[in-house]
């Protein structure tokens, strides 16, 4: 079984420590604050085997040196940022494999916020870690590609099960709840899930993680397709594509 860690870090970031129960082998998705994911692997007296990056940000790989200092770990990160991760010691490229103890997670590149992106799907446990592609009710800014990029990243993920577990790396719901509503006003999936979303943060709650089917009906980015969003870009002849370079055109200028 896996053993999932939750640290929220720095402004806005979520750490996720995981943790094989079988074979008390644990790996750290990213890093996005050492001092945090080390004080929360003493506690429970875990040895931490590697590091996990999805791609060569700070607030994702700024902790990596100091980990590896500490805990003597490996650095498990994408072959398209080895230019920005360079002591890495194993370089990963979508259809890869990586083990963690008795667990197997699946390689998936993901360009567009980077273009060297990946994500780590445990397909067998429906777990995803999308780091910055996926965000509930959003995606990541394409600083380094362009939608043609994102739109098939994304595609990847809309594929996956319905009930895949999806973690990603920021605190960014309500925002992007308050987004959302301005392209997709009437729908009541997305409605009641925003009573949800405003509950939860009142309390001072995560958001994260999430289900894939709850961001299939209500996230815009993966509803290009959806006729009612088509009519109100007035877009009702445009590719899934162009519609979604359209919606994250309208989220960068929000």
């Amino acid at each position: 079984m896996l053993e999932i860690v939750q640290l929220p870090c720095l402004s806005d970031n979520y750490g996720f420590l995981v943790h094989d129960t079988n074979t008390k082998t644990t790996i750290s998705i990213d890093s996005p604050d050492a001092k945090m994911i080390t004080e929360a692997l003493e506690a429970r007296n875990w040895l931490l085997s590697a590091i996990w990056n999805t791609h060569h940000h700070f607030d994702h790989a700024g902790g990596n040196a100091a980990l590896v200092e500490r805990w003597n770990c490996k650095i498990i990160a994408p072959k398209g940022d080895v230019k920005f991760i360079p002591n890495a010691d194993q370089l990963v490229v979508d259809g890869d494999e990586v083990s963690l103890g008795d667990m197997t997670a699946k390689v998936l590149h993901t360009p567009g916020h980077t273009m060297g992106h990946v994500i780590y799907w445990f397909e067998n446990e429906n777990i995803a870690f999308v780091g910055d592609t996926l965000f509930a009710l959003g995606c990541g800014r394409l600083f380094e590609g362009g939608p043609e990029d994102m739109w098939p990243s994304l595609q990847k993920i809309m594929a996956m099960a319905p009930e895949t577990m999806i973690y990603c790396a920021h605190e960014y719901t309500e925002d992007n709840l308050r987004f959302a509503m301005t392209i997709d006003p009437d729908n009541l999936d997305l409605i009641a899930r925003g009573r949800h979303i405003k509950t939860k943060r009142q309390n001072n709650q995560w958001t994260i993680p999430f289900t894939l089917a709850e961001d299939l009906a209500t996230n815009p980015f993966l509803r290009a397709a959806d006729p009612a969003i088509r009519k109100k870009l007035q877009m009702q002849d445009a590719s899934d594509q162009q519609v979604f370079a359209q919606i994250r055109q309208r989220k960068d200028n929000f």
